[in-house]
């Protein structure tokens, strides 16, 4: 009867190998496509409303580095969840907290699943970490009923870049611990 250090280098071999059989079905599939979500536009108050305008889709910019990564435009207020392949595999508009990151290279920190409350008091999930400015946290998140982020108070600080529920649920799932994270202007 074999050793039990070979049962288990055995089932350990088998298990890279069913595994790397997958992934290679996988990177054979369809791949998403970058999707021209809609671009929050200006209400009266200079903060987004409820209700996006449509926008075209717009190239990952030039300044964002390479691999994979998301890319945050101030600017543009825009993401882009970017492939190993620097194809963009998702875009959308964001709605910006008051305290914006520096252009910069950033990485993925620490993540919250479960449902908290942001610094504007709107319960959110998804909250994908990655900076920290002026004593604010800044993070990535959507709320959870899925609402645009109300105006802040008159100087009340907030780190949060918000997006729509299935943007957030996409940003969450690319947006491991480690990921890279480039801010430009």
């Amino acid at each position: 009867m074999p050793a039990p250090k070979v049962w288990v280098t055995g089932l350990t071999v088998g298990a890279i190998a069913v595994v790397a059989a997958l992934a290679v079905q996988a990177d054979k599939g369809a791949k998403p496509e970058a999707t021209g979500a809609a671009r929050p536009s200006a209400s009266t108050s200079a903060h987004p409303s409820a209700g996006p305008t449509k926008a075209a889709p717009t190239a990952v910019p030039d300044d964002s580095g390479t691999g994979r990564r998301i890319v945050y435009s101030l600017g543009e207020k825009r993401v882009w969840l970017v492939d190993a392949s620097d194809a963009a595999r998702r875009t959308f508009a964001v709605w910006p907290g008051t305290v914006s990151p520096d252009p910069g290279n950033y990485t993925v920190g620490t993540r919250s699943g479960d449902p908290i409350t942001g610094s504007d008091g709107v319960r959110i999930e998804h909250v994908v970490y990655f900076a920290a400015k002026s004593g604010k946290n800044i993070a990535f998140s959507n709320a959870v009923d899925g609402s645009s982020p109300p105006p802040p108070a008159a100087g009340t600080q907030t780190g949060g870049i918000r997006m729509k529920k299935a943007d957030g649920s996409a940003l969450w799932t690319f947006g491991e611990t480690g990921t890279a994270v480039v801010v430009v202007k």
